[in-house]
């Protein structure tokens, strides 16, 4: 019996010729990641082990983008811990300042992680590579602590569901609709430790940018990993950008999964996902005039060029209702750049958005945009529990780019009369 693309790249990391779900393994890792709110606990679990070096000074992966810039006294002591261990360390790959973004946007940009690889990282939305064909999923603190010392870790095989997209787009509708619709149809428990691979005709006209954020909410499914088979598109990608050799992988034709979701696309239009789960989904025709206080374009789901190309669009010669404050996040230095060259800040600026330097500030309640009690916001972002960006008592609301920006024009979510905004 053949293998999916999951369990062949685990069975190679693992020195086998063939794995099965349920199987538990140990592992080469390619690439191990921390940020400034997990590295130094993992920083510090990695003393305790008596080493004195890591593993690969090349192959671990620190960057400070959650609380950074520094937002207080507190962040700012947790990324002066995670520079001098990586300075002591000599790591390769440290990024703070100038140089750093939202960890799961930079590390494909830079070349770090690359097709075929075992990538783990102290963060949830590490699933984001399996958008190039990699396996990567999230680990805890001491885990990472593990991996930096030996460079191997345990894993469980996970079943497979795929899933298989088919038919054309509507307007508007972008990787971030299908993803929406996809958990809003099993839930956030409906692919409970499991890969989720994604394919079918319309996934083949997905851009390298929509991949990452399809991946990138794998985990909103409970899902162990998401995981695309790598094509043209993706060889384009990361071509240019390589630090090292790189495989494609494939699942076989007779690979066995736990399930085949089909989906036709040419029904779905842009989706909203209402509090307090990812999975509470609407369509954009369905979700009522309900007001909103602000609009966040950003994070590591959609903070690429592309994503504030798209709100760019929607927002020129317009502005932000009053009252709604408009943040826009490039997620890394470079998009941040091409975004300035190409005209992008000033639509931006012209429809009175507020340009944040990269960071995953708000998404997380970090800061850049906490909302106060009672109050709503539309977001490009990828969680909407309770208290995710705020006050307990404040809404989330995630969308796509276009709808965000629109919303934000409109004072409250684009909605059944509001569609000329978008159309």
């Amino acid at each position: 019996m053949g293998m999916t693309i999951t369990e062949k790249i685990l069975a190679a990391h693992a020195g086998k010729e063939a794995v099965r779900p349920g199987d538990l393994i140990d592992a080469r890792v390619d690439v191990a990641l921390g940020n400034d709110i997990t590295a130094p606990i993992a920083i510090e679990q990695f003393r305790k082990t008596g080493r004195k070096t890591v593993f690969d000074k090349n192959k671990v992966v620190l960057v400070a983008d959650h609380f950074a810039p520094n937002k207080d006294i507190k962040s700012a002591q947790q990324c002066a811990f995670m520079r001098r261990f990586a300075r002591e360390q000599d790591l390769t790959h440290y990024f703070e300042g100038g140089n750093a973004g939202i960890e799961h946007v930079l590390l494909p940009e830079q070349g770090i992680v690359l097709p075929g690889d075992l990538v783990i990282g102290a963060d949830s939305h590490t699933c984001t590579y399996g958008g190039l064909g990699a396996f990567a999923t999230g680990v805890g603190s001491t885990d990472l602590a593990a991996v930096m010392a030996t460079g191997r870790l345990w894993f469980k095989v996970p079943e497979t569901v795929k899933f298989v997209y088919s038919g054309t787009r509507r307007p508007w509708v972008d990787g971030k609709d299908l993803i929406l619709y996809t958990i809003g149809r099993i839930g956030v428990d409906g692919a409970l430790y499991q890969a989720m691979e994604f394919t079918g005709e319309t996934v083949d006209t997905l851009s390298m940018d929509e991949r990452f954020t399809m991946a990138n909410m794998a985990i909103e499914a409970g899902a162990k990993n998401g995981i695309f088979i790598p094509d043209g598109v993706v060889e384009t990608y990361v071509h240019q950008r390589a630090e090292r050799p790189y495989r494609f992988y494939e699942s076989d034709p007779d690979a066995s999964y736990k399930d085949i979701v089909e989906i036709d696309v040419s029904g779905i239009e842009p989706q909203v996902a209402f509090p307090h789960l990812p999975e509470n989904v609407r369509g954009i025709r369905d979700v009522g005039k309900i007001p909103i206080d602000q609009a966040v374009i950003g994070s590591c789901t959609n903070g690429r060029f592309s994503d504030l190309a798209t709100a760019a669009k929607v927002l020129k010669g317009k502005k932000a209702a009053p009252g709604v404050r408009l943040i826009i996040i490039p997620a890394t230095p470079a998009v941040y750049k091409q975004a300035l060259t190409e005209g992008l800040f000033d639509v931006f600026l012209d429809a009175g958005a507020v340009i944040s330097p990269p960071t995953c500030g708000p998404c997380l309640g970090g800061y850049m945009g906490i909302l106060a009690e009672g109050e709503r916001a539309v977001a490009t972002t990828n969680r909407n529990f309770v208290g995710r960006m705020g006050h307990r008592k404040s809404e989330v609301y995630l969308s796509n780019p276009a709808v965000a920006a629109a919303s934000a024009v409109l004072g409250r979510l684009a909605g059944p009369d509001d569609l000329g905004v978008l159309y």
